[in-house]
């Protein structure tokens, strides 16, 4: 019998410090903030734990936010968007899919790429009539302002390595003096307009004195050390004031959401518990 009560304490008192290490330690309009959920947020971002109290509390706050504006996307809002990306860097959808697939998990970016419309869709949402249009004056503001980001080269020093074996070529990302029989070495300049769009769109995104990401292009298997980018060129303006416009909007978006939350902490209802 003393064995039985024993146990039955114990059992007891295992699930009451199951209760105290999970207890609820905020709330934020009712929605709870346990005491797990801070330790494994600050786990997760090596915070502190008042910096980890308040990017849960964010998160809350922006979720409750797309759940009052009913903001919703589903595959047909993430498929078109990711065949405008394609259409935009010269690509077809499956071209464009192979390229990211070389360079990260492709369920991975999908889900980017749905956060990021979910974002647009909640901007769009609470800040309809209250942002200004971006004029060509600022446009061209903010081009003369960021000449950096409208320079292109034209003219790529590489070292281009193929083969048929993947394993080789990330060996040799290891050991660049690795000599193989199964590799084909050229050192070459590559002129940005000839090149194909794949190789186009992964090397934009590879700086100087970096490796490029294994890619697939002619059935082998293929890598790019970047050496010297040259012939450096302005995209001329008139080119890119779609972009400079999404860019100077995406600025005034995000200080506005950035308000909206700041106002929405003063007005929740958020109590510390714990």
């Amino acid at each position: 019998m003393k064995k039985i009560l024993v146990f039955i304490m114990l059992c007891v008192n295992l699930h009451l410090n199951a209760g105290i290490i999970n207890a609820i330690a905020i709330s934020v309009n009712d929605s709870p903030i346990t005491l797990v959920d801070i330790d494994l947020k600050m786990t997760q971002t090596k915070e502190s734990k008042e910096t980890a109290i308040a990017i849960l509390i964010d998160e809350i706050l922006y979720q409750q936010s797309l759940e009052k504006y009913n903001i919703n996307v589903d595959n047909f809002d993430t498929d078109d968007y990711i065949e405008k990306i394609a259409k935009n860097n010269k690509m077809t959808l499956l071209e464009f899919k192979n390229a990211v697939k070389q360079q990260e998990d492709y369920d991975l970016f999908v889900e980017k790429i749905k956060s990021q419309l979910k974002h647009r869709k909640l901007i769009s949402a609470i800040s309809t009539n209250n942002l200004i249009p971006a004029n060509q004056e600022d446009l061209k503001i903010y081009y003369n302002n960021h000449i950096e980001e409208f320079k292109i080269a034209k003219k790529l020093d590489v070292m281009h390595y193929t083969s048929s074996d993947k394993n080789l070529l990330e060996k040799l990302k290891s050991n660049p003096l690795l000599a193989d029989k199964n590799i084909n070495v050229q050192n070459t300049t590559f002129d940005i307009d000839t090149i194909s769009p794949q190789m186009k769109y992964i090397l934009s995104q590879t700086n100087e004195k970096e490796y490029s990401p294994i890619f697939v292009e002619n059935k082998l298997y293929n890598i790019v050390y970047l050496s010297k980018k040259n012939d450096i060129q302005m995209i001329p303006f008139e080119t890119v004031q779609d972009n400079i416009f999404n860019a100077i909007m995406t600025q005034r978006e995000n200080e506005y959401l950035k308000n909206y939350f700041e106002n929405l902490k003063i007005t929740s209802e958020i109590k510390f518990i714990k």
